[in-house]
């Protein structure tokens, strides 16, 4: 029972640093997808840097690079966790077969005294001989065979347990060498992330010296987006009031079809309540007012992190959210995502689309999902049309290219009835 306790609980400590292994691969992986990222910035902040007119695209890509810097230090401090956690593990493993090393050599000591201070073969016979009748002397035969086999099994252990106890002792090696290696990068980015900081600093300087073009740019921008959003907002309410209409459509012909049937069978007509003059329900109920839209909703919602990114290749650019440009304060209602130029922007969810719009020269996208809306802003071209049904990764555009820079972005909203969401949390890990 001993050696199976210790079995078990060895197995157990096995398992629990197999889940930690594996939570450190995954890790492992994306701290290389952000270096990827990151290299990608760089490369761009370099063809950026030999253009005067793209100061304020630099620096959003600067900004986008600190932003990564920091995932990977997080990264980097969420691996060096997992590592402390394999090196308590495995050191408490170490003690443990320690332990049962010391235990199961002081028991085969003893078995070996025990066998050298009998080992005359005359006592062994005589060990049997005298037993009172046969069946003992067969026990007894039996026994001494089960000690042989016993001192040889405890052999084993000890072999089996001495190669388990080195195996261990070399993989906590590991884990200190490679947290001592991670402690190391760490250093090493939250330097670089220093440095980033300083660089964005110079932009900011840089960026003053200009500030009348940044504040024309900023305010047409802000007129585009705007305008855009008026335009979201009203398709929306009209979508909702619409809603509205066909769930009160639905509910008069069943209504009617129940009057007909009982006038039908002879039976009194059921009392039709006439619905409310001024309804008071939010954008989303109204939205989500037939059995259709409201599961469209639930499907929606239950895959808020796991949807695919709207194009196969891609880097923020921008995030969600206010931010500050030389003191002049910007909102980005979705994210920006720099890709390639004969990239396919493509919807992340099965839906109907609801608005196609020419929004200054570019187009613009909205699927509805029941209460939810998707939107990808800053398109060249578009392949769908209002009231088309759309699937899972089906191609709805191509992103537009800017003339000045030559980048190619699109931008990915999400709404909430006509509430604006982070869309970053509703994406799946890259």
């Amino acid at each position: 029972m001993k050696f199976f306790k210790a079995f078990i609980i060895l197995f157990f400590l096995l398992g629990t640093v197999k889940t930690f292994a594996q939570s450190s691969d995954d890790l492992k992986r994306q701290r290389e997808q952000l270096n990827q990222q990151i290299e990608k910035l760089n490369h761009d902040l370099e063809e950026t840097s030999n253009n005067k007119k793209s100061t304020l695209r630099q620096l959003n890509l600067i900004r986008a690079k600190i932003a990564l810097r920091e995932e990977e230090i997080k990264n980097i401090n969420s691996s060096i966790r997992v590592l402390d956690n394999q090196i308590s593990d495995n050191t408490n493993t170490v003690h443990s077969l320690q332990s049962q090393l010391d235990q199961l050599k002081k028991e085969y000591a003893a078995m070996v005294l025990f066998a050298f201070r009998n080992k005359s073969a005359y006592n062994k016979l005589m060990f049997v001989f005298v037993a009172k009748d046969f069946n003992q002397a067969y026990k007894r035969l039996k026994y001494m065979q089960e000690i042989g086999a016993y001192r040889e099994r405890q052999a084993r252990y000890i072999s089996g347990t001495q190669k388990d106890l080195n195996h261990k002792i070399v993989e906590l090696d590991k884990n200190k060498e490679e947290k001592s290696t991670l402690l190391a990068d760490q250093e090493k980015q939250k330097e670089t992330l220093g440095k980033e900081k300083q660089d964005q600093d110079q932009v900011v300087v840089g960026l003053s010296q200009q500030q009348k073009q940044i504040k024309q740019q900023l305010a047409e921008k802000q007129r585009i987006a705007r305008n855009l959003d008026r335009q979201l907002i009203a398709a929306i309410r009209r979508e909702a009031e619409e809603e509205k209409r066909r769930a009160a459509a639905k509910l008069a012909a069943e209504q009617k079809a129940a009057a007909d049937k009982a006038r039908a069978e002879n039976r009194p007509v059921p009392v039709i309540t006439a619905p409310a003059k001024k309804s008071t329900k939010t954008t989303v109920e109204s939205l989500e007012a037939t059995p259709e839209a409201a599961k469209a909703s639930n499907d929606f919602l239950g895959n808020k992190g796991r949807l695919p990114w709207p194009v196969a290749a891609g880097v923020i650019t921008q995030n969600f959210g206010a931010f500050y440009t030389d003191g002049i304060k910007d909102e980005n209602n979705g994210i920006n995502i720099k890709t390639t130029k004969d990239a396919s922007v493509r919807a992340v969810f099965d839906g109907d689309v609801m608005l196609v719009a020419d929004v200054a020269g570019t187009y613009t996208v909205v699927i509805r999902h029941g209460g939810y809306f998707t939107v990808y802003s800053n398109l060249r071209s578009t392949s769908v049309s209002k009231g088309q049904k759309i699937t899972y990764k089906q191609t709805v555009g191509s992103p537009a290219t800017d003339p000045t820079t030559g980048d190619s972005e699109v931008i990915f909203e999400v709404l909430k009835g006509e509430t604006y969401m982070n869309p970053t949390s509703w994406l799946a890990p890259k």
